[in-house]
Order: C-alpha cells, then sequence, then structure tokens
C-alpha cells in the first residue's frame, strides 16, 4: 500500500518544522494510537519499558533536552502503536530505524516494521521539507509504502486506507499546532541554537 501527500504551513519557516519533527516526543504526542518512540537497546523489552509521563516539547521544553532525544541517523527505535482498523484493534510493536537526516534539504528517511497478534507490516517512509515559494512558510512532502499481511490485511483497502488517512491526518494538524507554537511562541536564538546542534 502507498501514502503520500504533503501540506503547508504558512507562517512556520523550515528550520522551525525540521525542529518539531525531530523531537521524538512531539512526534508521538501528534499520533495518535502511539504509546511511545524511544532508542532501542540490546535488551529493551517491550514488555517491560514504561515511558515517561508529561515530557514537555517546544515551546516550553528545554533546548537542551530537545537536542538530547532528536531523531539520530542510523539509531533504531523502538514504538508501540495501538489502532483501531474495524473490528480488531491491534497491539504493533514496532522497531523503527532512521535512515537518513539530511539537516541541509530537511529530508528525512526511514525503515520499520512491526507485529502484532495475527498481523505484521514493513514499512518504508520519508519527508522533506520545502521553503514555500511566497512567503516564509513551509511545504511538508511525505510518502510511506507498507506491506501489510494477517487479519488486517484480509480487512482489505477500503477499511485500512480511510483508517490510515485519518491517522495521518490528525498528525499533521496537531503538528501543525505544534509548529505554529513554537513558531509564535520560542525565541529564535533558541531555535538557532537547536538547529546547529541538531
Amino acid at each position: 500500500m502507498e501514502f503520500n501527500g504533503e501540506f503547508e504551513l504558512e507562517s512556520v519557516p523550515p528550520e522551525k518544522a525540521w525542529i518539531v519533527l525531530s523531537d521524538p516526543i512531539a512526534v508521538r504526542n501528534s499520533l495518535k494510537g502511539c504509546k511511545y518512540i524511544t532508542p532501542k537497546t540490546d535488551d529493551f523489552s517491550f514488555d517491560d519499558y514504561e515511558p515517561e509521563e508529561g515530557v514537555e516539547t517546544l515551546p516550553e521544553a528545554d533546548p537542551d533536552d530537545v537536542v538530547a532525544r532528536a531523531f539520530k541517523e542510523g539509531q533504531e527505535y523502538a514504538a508501540l502503536m495501538q489502532v483501531g482498523v474495524g473490528s480488531v484493534k491491534p497491539r504493533f510493536e514496532t522497531t523503527v530505524t532512521i535512515q537518513e537526516r539530511d539537516h541541509d534539504d530537511f529530508i528525512m528517511t526511514a525503515t520499520g516494521g512491526g507485529s502484532a497478534s495475527g498481523s505484521s507490516f514493513s514499512m518504508e517512509s520519508g519527508m522533506q521539507i520545502f521553503p514555500l515559494e511566497d512567503g516564509d512558510g513551509s511545504r511538508i512532502e511525505w510518502w510511506t509504502e507498507a506491506d501489510i499481511s494477517g487479519r488486517i490485511a484480509q480487512l482489505g483497502s477500503r477499511v485500512i486506507n480511510p483508517v490510515a488517512n485519518k491517522i495521518v491526518g490528525n498528525f499533521f494538524k496537531d503538528i501543525e499546532r505544534q509548529m505554529t507554537e513554537v513558531s509564535e511562541e520560542t525565541d529564535s536564538s533558541i531555535t538557532d541554537r537547536i538547529r546547529g546542534l541538531l
């Protein structure tokens, strides 16, 4: 299955959009059904991991904390997703690897996969942020290719596509809200410092 799209942020420049989309906590908070996204260590256990609650994001967060937890190229992350598709609500234990993070061209790509009882998936995804031609905003292009098998795949694209589109739509709507808050409330010197460290 293939999904792709784009959206524009009229008042958020690419540098600030990049900072928000580099923060696993901001991404988790915007992704419905995502319980956590955390670096995966050798001894990581989906059954035992307890995510930290109440973690601040920009503009309230300490910039050093945002930099320290930002997605890193080559790093593997564990993510727990629970999404209802029709009558099925699987709990996907997912592993995602950041394949590319280009700070100059604002490109990030990832591969990953996950499994739940009776279902599994693998995916490749990416995004790129462009400056708007007529203003100081951003245009974000995103894409995902996913192979789905098991109980969810049996539901068919007529059931899966609307759920996926709703999740993606809600995600970018909430990300836009976060980006707008960062653009309006975060001092430019702070975001410049974060960008320099990312």
